[in-house]
């Protein structure tokens, strides 16, 4: 750089000083190259042939005729080259044959013949060789672009650094293998960046060629550029990394730096220079403030009486998140970051970039978002991330290991031994253990109508409902202890002893619906709790209804004479009437079909099988409940004949005899069925047996104490992998469904994606509930755990993300499709994980009317901000500074005026950058970048 008193004392390099002319090579310890192929001089020929000739001289005195012979022959093949006669040459050719090699491929072939390209520049593909001069060797990278960009943008986000430093397209950097990877000797640095020069001129190429220098920690560059035969562009780059000046720190004091590296002195400025001038600014929003947070607590604590406890936790940003209730998520979305471009404009006094820097940031021409994402949201690292999935994936390890033992007290048992002081078998104390049973068992929840929470995907698994007791028994299996297979067995046992405890003291169950059906979709231990619910029910009503009939017998008189009373009638039977009798018929109350479980279905469809006549014993079974109908029909109709039971139970059993209906006439007529008629009917027998007996006076088909007792014992006896095998199902069908509430502003893609992954839990946990081999069980659910925190992942991104820009939808949806399909390729079954180290970078545009939206997630600064921080640049965005400010100034010039022009007819009007520079900081740190196109 030029001179200034702001800035480090300019580089003193004699052929790329921007203060020197260029066109002179720079000096070699060698003997003098001569540049450009051209022969050697003739001094030198003359004495090289004298040479020559003597030694030929020589041999021919000495040798035979055939020697004489040879030695002509390699007098005539050799050649001394003295355009390569020193190493410093050789190293030249060798740069300009490689140069000449990329530029005869060009860029399809290059990447064909395998070029990189460039970590986060989709557009930018770059091919590298390394060489060697003396001892040291250099890498020389030459960077490229696909495909032509079009019109430059300065801050287009595909844009390399030195692109958008120095306003060039494709660029060479060469610099030494060494672990600064600059150089840091000037003579090195000139020799090296005239080697690629006279390389590139040799070759006809216009590549700027850049080459670092100084400390690493400065980003010093250097850099020529061959513009043809009348003008070369330099170039130089320096940085100050800490007490810039503070006329620096003000777009004022930068323009006049600017200003001045094309006038000689600050007094010779002219009084209007027009330069044109753009910036961005990058502004990011302020973390959460927990000083302030304390702030208020600590006033809210003084109003609090002495007596009083004033602890109350701080409040997390998913409190009212579905999953808030059994852990809290790290938020996805650590920030944003806004950006604000000003176009290109061209002012002509320094008082202008004051009236800028104050300006405001809505008066930029574009603004653009891009989300602070928290780097566990592409960490697949165990442990990094924390939520259901994870311990899903420790519910699969305990899956794994429950076919070891027989029994869940097995586990318990086993509490021996040096593994047992291993964090894998660790089980909480017992005040956990009782403070997770309160839990479970609450009662304010009891009442709960999780069938209308479901998911109707949510149905199509067999586990329990997510707000069952068994499904909030495995939700709080999967955050106890570490969740290891000791662990749920104890909570297990406690589990069932509290149920025990509910059966005999016939208190009813929490979180259990009332319900008078077994729900068969469901798991097998839900319905066994089903079961249990309505026997408790049973057993209490039968306990109420002894005492009143007890209490009934004693206040009443024995001298009752026995009437045919009608009992039981729930009202009458339309257009029928009774044979014997012209009264109406009665339909009575009967009593349910008995309830059974999945596995009592399968033991009747067993034992049908083993009687080898289904009919015959499904008859023989029903035999109870057709009692049951008959006895409560003959309570509600005491002068019914067996007809009339046919009549209204099986009318197709009953054969009309005449047109006439029940009421014109009467008896009507007709007859028994064949079946029915049939000498030894069994129906005809049960009615003959069957007594007068309302409902409320009949023995229940369903013996509540058995079946009681039969559900205690089965969950009593359960056995390790049967357990794990449903616990599996439910807490991945809980852990869906409460993610699956989350408010995420309906985002198209996260629906399609949550209801996928219902569709890959059902296939994957169909296994689990056949009797089908479960052995390579463990490799499927782990894909599924992990397939599942994807989806986890970005449901809590998708929430955050509405609850941050809920005033601008539009703008949250866009944000969250770009985050969508950068984080699609990490989607998959493996179970590896997926190396994906590209960063996520997209920025989406504002609105102008979701610039007020935008603007209010830059919250005021609070007082101990402000206090803490001392601003030093303008620009402000509600009181707060950009965090990098970015400007690039430029002056243009015609070719046919002034310095740069020539009396060539080749001159046009053209206008060619004769000046531009690039500025990137902050008030603690600024980097300068500058090109002068200079006439040779």
């Amino acid at each position: 750089m030029g001179t200034s008193p702001s800035l480090p004392p300019p580089l003193r390099l004699p052929p790329t000083d921007l203060t020197r002319k260029a066109g002179r090579p720079p000096r070699d310890p060698a003997p003098p190259p001569t540049s450009f192929s051209t022969p050697p001089p003739e001094g030198a020929a003359g004495a090289a042939m004298a040479s020559t000739s003597s030694k030929h001289t020589k041999h021919r005195r000495i040798g035979e005729d055939d020697e004489e012979e040879e030695e002509a022959e390699e007098e005539l093949e050799r050649f001394d080259d003295f355009t390569i006669a020193s190493s410093w040459e050789r190293f030249i050719s060798e740069i300009e044959a490689i140069c000449r090699q990329w530029l005869a491929d060009g860029p399809k072939n290059l990447m064909q013949k395998g070029a990189e390209s460039v970590l986060s520049f989709e557009n930018l593909c770059m091919v590298k060789l390394e060489l060697k001069h003396g001892k040291r060797v250099y890498s020389m990278e030459y960077h490229f672009m696909k495909s032509a960009k079009g019109k430059y943008s300065y801050w287009d986000d595909d844009t390399h650094s030195t692109q958008l430093s120095f306003g060039v397209d494709e660029f060479l950097i060469i610099a030494p293998l060494s672990a600064s990877g600059v150089v840091l000797d000037d003579p090195e640095s000139t020799k090296l960046l005239s080697s690629v020069a006279i390389a590139l001129s040799n070759c006809g190429s216009n590549w700027p060629a850049f080459v670092p220098v100084h400390d690493p920690s400065r980003k010093a560059y250097i850099g020529i550029q061959n513009m043809g035969t009348v003008f070369t562009r330099r170039f130089e780059a320096d940085r100050i990394g800490s007490q810039v000046p503070i006329r620096l720190m003000h777009l004022e004091g930068l323009h006049e730096l600017f200003l001045s590296k094309f006038v000689l002195s600050s007094t010779d400025f002219p009084a209007k220079v027009k330069v044109n001038f753009s910036m961005k600014l990058t502004y990011r929003t302020p973390e959460h403030d927990y000083d302030h947070e304390e702030t208020l607590d600590s006033e809210a604590t003084e109003s609090i009486p002495e007596n009083g406890v004033a602890s109350q936790p701080r409040k997390q940003w998913d409190d009212d998140c579905p999953w808030a209730e059994w852990y809290s998520a790290e938020d996805p979305v650590k920030g944003f970051e806004l950006t604000a471009i000003w176009g290109e404009k061209m002012f002509e006094e320094s008082l202008e970039m004051a009236e800028v820097e104050n300006a405001s940031s809505f008066d930029a021409d574009s603004w653009l978002l891009h989300p602070v994402v928290s780097p566990y949201m592409v960490d697949d690292s165990i442990g990094k991330f924390v939520g259901f999935a994870s311990q899903l994936h420790l519910l699969v390890n305990a899956f794994e290991s429950s076919g070891e033992a027989q029994f869940l007290e097995d586990y318990v048992a086993d509490n021996s031994g040096p593994d047992n002081s291993k964090s894998s078998v660790a089980v909480p104390p017992p005040s956990v253990v009782d403070r997770v049973m309160k839990d479970i068992f609450n009662d304010e929840v009891g009442k709960s109508n999780y069938v209308e929470a479901e998911s109707k995907f949510g149905r199509a698994l067999k586990g329990a409902p997510s707000d069952s007791l068994f499904a909030q028994f495995c939700l709080h299996a999967l955050w106890f202890g570490n969740c290891n297979i000791r662990a749920i067995a104890v909570l297990w046992i406690d589990f069932v002893r509290e149920i025990r405890w509910c059966w005999e003291e016939s208190e009813q169950l929490p979180r259990m619906k009332s319900s008078s059906s077994i729900d068969l979709s469901a798991c097998l231990i839900h319905q066994k709790l089903q079961m249990l619910a309505i026997c408790i029910e049973r057993k209490k009503s039968l306990n109420h209804e002894k005492n009143t009939n007890h209490a009934h017998k004693e206040g009443t008189s024995n001298s009752m004479a026995p009437n045919k009373i009608r009992k039981g009638s729930a009202g009458i039977v339309p257009s029928l009437m009774l044979i014997n009798t012209f009264q109406e018929m009665h339909i009575p109350y009967t009593q349910d079909a008995p309830l059974m479980t999945e596995d009592m279905h399968e033991e009747r469809l067993h034992a049908a099988e083993a009687f080898g006549s289904a009919a015959g014993l499904s008859g023989q079974l029903e035999r109870d409940i057709l009692a049951s109908d008959m006895s409560a029909f003959k309570a509600a109709n005491p002068d019914a004949a067996f007809e009339d039971f046919i009549r209204w139970h099986s009318p197709g059993d009953w054969v009309s005899e005449g047109n006439g209906d029940g009421n014109s006439a009467w008896p009507p007529k007709g007859r028994l069925s064949q079946r029915m008629s049939e000498h030894g009917n069994m129906w005809r027998k049960i009615w003959n047996d069957a007594p007068a007996l309302p409902v409320s006076e009949q023995k229940c088909l369903l013996d509540s104490i058995r079946e009681g007792e039969k559900v205690v014992h089965y969950l009593e006896t359960l056995r390790p992998q049967q357990l794990l095998e449903q616990m599996v199902c439910t807490a991945f069908k809980s852990s869906a469904n409460i993610l699956n509430k989350t408010t995420y502003g309906g985002f198209k893609l996260m629906k399609t994606k949550t209801d996928q992954l219902y569709a890959t839990m059902a296939s994957t946990l169909k296994s689990l509930q056949g009797n089908s081999d479960k052995s390579d069980m463990a490799g499927d659910l782990k894909r599924l755990c992990q397939v599942f925190e994807h989806i986890e992942k970005l449901l809590i991104f998708a929430a955050s993300i509405h609850r941050k820009l809920i005033d601008a939808p539009r703008l949250a949806q866009s944000v969250f499709t770009d985050y969508f399909n950068y984080y699609l390729p990490k989607m998959g079954t493996s179970l590896e994980s997926i190396c994906y180290e590209k960063e996520f970078t997209t920025k989406e545009k504002v609105g102008m009317l979701e610039r007020e939206a935008v603007s209010s997630l830059f919250r005021p600064p609070t007082a101990n901000q402000s206090w803490r921080k001392v601003l030093s640049m303008g620009n402000l965005l509600n009181g707060h500074e950009p965090i990098q400010r970015e400007i690039v100034f430029s002056v243009l010039e015609k070719l046919s005026n002034g310095h740069y022009s020539c009396p060539t007819p080749l001159c046009t009007d053209e206008q060619i950058e004769t000046h531009r520079m690039y500025i990137s900081g902050t008030s603690n740190d600024l980097w300068v970048a500058l090109s002068v196109t200079s006439w040779d």
